[in-house]
Order: C-alpha cells, then sequence, then structure tokens
C-alpha cells in the first residue's frame, strides 16, 4: 500500500511535469516565460507556501517537541551542506555546474513530495512537523543557496538575503512560536498563493526538459550514482545521529522521509535566474523522483 502511495504521488508529479513540456513544444512557453515564472516562485509563490504551513499550524505543535525537530532540521542541513562541498566536485568539474550539485545536495522536494508522503505513511498528524523542515529549508535558500550562487560573502550578498523569502520565514517562525492566530482571509489567500508552488515550479521543470536531450538524462551514470549517494546512502548516514537525538517512532519516521526526499524545484529556479545551464538539474529531478519511490519504502524499511 505504501508503495503503491508513493507511487501515485510521483505519477501526479510527472503529469505536470509533462504539462510543461506539452506547453513549450507547443510555444506557449518560451525561455522569456520561464524565467518570469522563476522568479514569481522564488520571491512570492514559494515564501506564501511556508507562511500558509505555519499559519495553518498554530497551536498544534507542543513547544518542546518543535524544539527538537528544529534541532534536527537544522542538524540535516548543516550534514548535506557539508556533504555537498565535499562530494560536489566528484560529481562535477566546472565551477558554476558544481554549484548547482551543490545546491541539489541541500535542497529537496519537502513540500509537494515530503507532505503527501508522511501524511499516508504516517497519517495526518505528523504534517505539521514537515512545516519546520521546510521554514529552515527557505531561510537557508535565501541566505546560504543566493551567497552560494553569488561566490562569496560580500555586502551585497547580504542585501540579498533581506527579500520575501526570509521576511516571510521570519514571519512564520513568529507565528509558530507565539501561536498567533491569523484572520481566516490572510490564511486563505496565502494558502492560495502558496498552492501555485508546486505546479508552476514542475512546469519550469517541464519546459527545460522540452528542450533537453532524453538520452542524456536517462543514460548519464553519473546522475544515477549522484541519486542513490543522496537518496539512499547519505540518509542511512544519518539514520544513528537521529536515533540519538529521539525514540519517537513518529519523529524518526518524518525525518527519515524529509532525509530522503529527491531534488527539489529551487536550485532550477535559482540556476535558471543566475543565467546557468541547468539540464543536469533538470535531470536530477527527474531522475530522483522517480527512483525514490524505490528508495523512500527502503528507507522506511531500514527505521522499522
Amino acid at each position: 500500500m505504501t508503495l503503491l502511495t508513493v507511487f501515485f504521488q510521483m505519477l501526479a508529479l510527472l503529469i505536470m511535469i509533462g504539462v510543461g513540456c506539452f506547453a513549450t513544444k507547443t510555444g506557449m512557453m518560451d525561455e522569456n516565460t520561464n524565467n518570469h515564472i522563476s522568479r514569481l516562485i522564488v520571491n512570492i509563490f514559494n515564501p506564501l507556501l511556508v507562511f500558509s504551513s505555519a499559519a495553518n499550524s498554530v497551536g498544534t505543535i507542543p513547544l518542546d517537541t518543535m524544539l527538537l525537530v528544529c534541532l534536527i532540521a537544522a542538524g540535516m542541513f548543516a550534514f548535506l551542506i557539508l556533504a555537498g562541498m565535499i562530494l560536489s566536485p566528484l560529481f562535477e568539474k566546472d565551477r558554476f555546474q558544481r554549484k548547482i550539485f551543490q545546491l541539489m545536495f541541500v535542497f529537496s522536494n519537502l513540500g509537494f513530495i515530503g507532505i503527501p508522503v508522511v501524511s499516508s505513511i504516517l497519517g495526518a498528524q505528523y504534517v505539521v512537523y514537515v512545516t519546520e523542515f521546510m521554514m529552515i529549508y527557505t531561510v537557508l535558500f535565501y541566505t546560504y543557496g543566493m551567497a552560494l550562487m553569488d561566490g562569496k560573502f560580500t555586502l551585497s550578498s547580504l542585501k540579498a538575503m533581506l527579500n520575501s523569502g526570509t521576511f516571510f520565514s521570519v514571519a512564520a517562525l513568529v507565528v509558530i512560536i507565539f501561536n498567533i492566530n491569523l484572520p481566516d482571509f490572510i490564511k486563505i489567500s496565502a494558502t492560495y498563493l502558496g498552492n501555485a508552488t508546486s505546479p508552476l515550479a514542475l512546469m519550469a521543470v517541464g519546459f527545460s526538459l522540452a528542450r533537453a536531450d532524453l538520452r542524456s538524462i536517462f543514460g548519464n551514470l553519473r546522475l544515477y550514482l549522484f541519486s542513490v549517494v543522496k537518496l539512499l546512502a547519505l540518509p542511512l548516514l544519518m539514520l544513528p545521529l537521529l536515533r540519538l537525538a529521539t525514540n519517537d517512532p513518529g519523529l524518526i519516521g518524518v525525518s527519515m522521509v524529509m532525509f530522503g526526499m529527491p531534488v527539489g524545484n529551487m536550485p532550477l529556479m535559482l540556476g535558471t535566474q543566475k543565467g546557468i545551464d541547468c539540464t543536469n538539474c533538470s535531470a536530477a529531478i527527474i531522475l530522483t523522483t522517480i527512483l525514490c519511490v524505490i528508495t523512500i519504502p527502503i528507507l522506511m524499511a531500514v527505521v522499522g
């Protein structure tokens, strides 16, 4: 049942990517359109997705558990950042492409895939913890991610961190910590706008795929090796540390799902904005998404 549920979630994702391919092949999307969509996702829709998740979770998380999950999420990202720095040169020698690989190690598809997978495998009551992973994800994306692509931490890099993504991530933390119940019209509008992230981001992936050589995607041994490292090796290395942090089987299950998520869309969005060739990133998104249909059940079986 778990494998079938995950398979259908992956199928839904692939259909939306297919729509992006269709729109590109038929001339409804071009490079200019894709660039504008990427800017909207990075600066508006994705920040509001995290904010709406927090706003809709007020009062449902005990403070001590919330702090523990935050520590686990922070530890996960610290581990992945270090792994990306060490391993990326093994996969790519080009300086700009190596940065894309570093981003791919760190920024996974926690929301669109993570939320339904956690809900179906562990139960809807555990979905709220995904929000904490997503909030830290967003803070890191708009700080570490953007600074990495700029090449160094400069004053301009620091100024770039003062953006809508950082603002809404901080706002989400404030809402959760201080148990602030926002008016329904704010939560509804933020939710609707945030929900635009997944289909638009996946269509953007479809745009890149429509212009790529599919044989170079599914015949790229390097990307298969990357997928095994990201989806299985690194999560299994993190598992002993996770068990030192908690013995709660539910939290361990949620965390392992987060550890084992496929490459997310945000590295593609940022790379596109910076004018970097993101063919490998598009391919890795598709390949890791397909392979996680197999790897997620393996991780859950190891957890027991």
